[in-house]
């Protein structure tokens, strides 16, 4: 992969265009690509749906994943990424509004690398998305696509 492109799955057109003014405000210059249901995310992932033709090889660096999706929620997403050869080792922050402890206990047993609660506050959500950047763009070493 050449860039380290940001999967968002993220239904709610504020808190999109919050996460995104967030990255700008952190001078992030990823790729982003914004899907906005359950099912779209795992097209993009899978190379089906409208995403049919696109290079499966070229995954994202992480996904940050909404629980509370239309169409499939988060959850089953993170399911189904972890039941393929080639997205089980896919990076995937779940990112959400949700205060459910069953949705952080479900979602690791699930999986995910990453459990974040959205702050409310702007300030507080630039400063989380500095650092959810700062790790998985610069830290976090994946392993190469052929090994996943």
């Amino acid at each position: 992969m050449t860039t380290k492109t940001i999967l968002l799955v993220e239904d709610n057109p504020d808190d999109e265009e919050l996460t995104l003014r967030a990255f700008r405000k952190n001078n992030m210059k990823n790729d982003v690509m914004v899907v906005r249901d359950g099912v779209e995310a795992l097209d993009y992932l899978f190379a089906t749906g409208k995403y049919e033709g696109r290079d499966v090889v070229d995954l994202p660096q992480v996904t940050l994943l909404d629980l509370n999706l239309p169409k499939l929620s988060g959850l089953e997403v993170l399911r189904r990424i972890r039941e393929h050869e080639r997205t089980r080792a896919l990076p995937v922050v779940i990112l959400t509004s949700s205060r459910e402890e069953r949705d952080l206990v479900e979602g690791y047993r699930l999986g995910c690398n990453s459990y974040v609660r959205k702050p409310v506050n702007f300030e507080s959500f630039v400063e989380a998305s500095r650092q959810l950047g700062l790790y998985w763009l610069l830290l976090n070493e994946v392993p190469p696509s052929s090994a996943t």
